[in-house]
């Protein structure tokens, strides 16, 4: 596998490939993982540094091994075996391997004292740099983290996640003062522009021209083109009326479980648009003439159609 897949392809796919699951199985909104969340990138940081030092501690044992065969072996292991030899031989390689591990020689190598078991003897070799490296960082890393949560008070998880719900509950109410589709009686409002009274019409076009006739006159349901109303004529009215529907036993059926609300706000705003034609053979007056309060600038008495 190392002979089709070099150290230098082998690592960044390895890497990605555990970022990418982290970004796709953590929720972190619109932000990266690792930008949210500093334990994420504390996570990547490590598990690079162990994936560059497996690496090299495997290439180095395989070096070793490698040079310590007879010219018969390594040839017998180029042949049946996926040891890539040629990068070691490159001496880019090799100074960068000298740098990280500081090894030597079996032969220079000093003796730890007297130290003899059964033939066994302790060689007194440094520490390699790259585990003094990570031994440095994980220090590094616990006087930040000593400091930013035991002296500085900086948020815990469980402390995170109460203010992230805190605000997800602000954002939502947020959302449902404007949203198209949370919308009632009491924040509904007229439109006038020709695109949604266009929809409106195809949508009264399609729900309410067989009880009201294609031009708003009346049949079986009332007159929409006149000053009489039942239930109010208002677009606050109009909109409560489509969405629970009209009179007990007799009247219109309610449009909530059909329509949307926007599409209840479209029509109704279609239908305050009909006022004044005047279209021909309109159903007499059905109800009482209403008077929008807002332009007398007084409350008058509940009036029914």
């Amino acid at each position: 596998m190392k002979k089709f897949f070099p150290v230098y392809v082998r690592v960044p796919v390895i890497f990605f490939s555990v970022f990418l699951a982290l970004e796709y199985f953590i929720d972190s909104g619109d932000r990266p993982a690792f930008v949210k969340y500093p334990m994420v990138m504390v996570f990547l940081a490590v598990f690079l540094f162990l994936l560059i030092a497996i690496e090299i501690v495997k290439s180095a044992v395989d070096n070793v091994t490698y040079h310590m065969l007879t010219e018969e072996q390594k040839k017998q292991l180029e042949e049946v075996t996926s040891i890539d030899i040629s990068i070691t031989d490159k001496q880019w390689y090799k100074n960068l391997m000298k740098a990280l591990t500081k090894s030597e020689p079996v032969e220079n190598e000093s003796l730890f004292l007297d130290h003899n078991y059964d033939g066994i003897r302790e060689l007194d070799n440094k520490l390699p740099p790259w585990w003094l490296y990570l031994f440095y960082g994980c220090i590094l890393f616990g006087a930040v983290y000593l400091v930013r949560f035991e002296i500085m008070g900086g948020d815990d998880q469980e402390a995170e996640l109460r203010k992230e719900v805190a605000q997800a509950k602000i954002d939502i109410a947020k959302y449902m003062l404007t949203a198209p589709d949370m919308m009632d009686e009491s924040k509904v409002t007229k439109l006038a522009d020709a695109a949604s009274l266009a929809k409106g019409k195809t949508i009264f076009a399609a729900n309410c021209a067989a009880c009201h006739r294609a031009d708003g006159g009346g049949q079986i349901g009332p007159n929409l083109t006149d000053e009489h109303w039942i239930f109010g004529g208002s677009i606050k009215n109009l909109f409560h009326t489509i969405t629970n529907g009209g009179r007990d036993g007799k009247g219109m059926v309610a449009w909530k479980a059909s329509l949307k609300p926007t599409e209840i706000q479209e029509v109704a705003s279609y239908i305050l648009s009909l006022q004044g034609t005047n279209p021909k053979d309109a159903k007499a007056p059905d109800g009482e003439v209403w008077v929008d309060p807002e332009i007398t600038k007084e409350t008058p008495a509940i009036v029914k159609k």
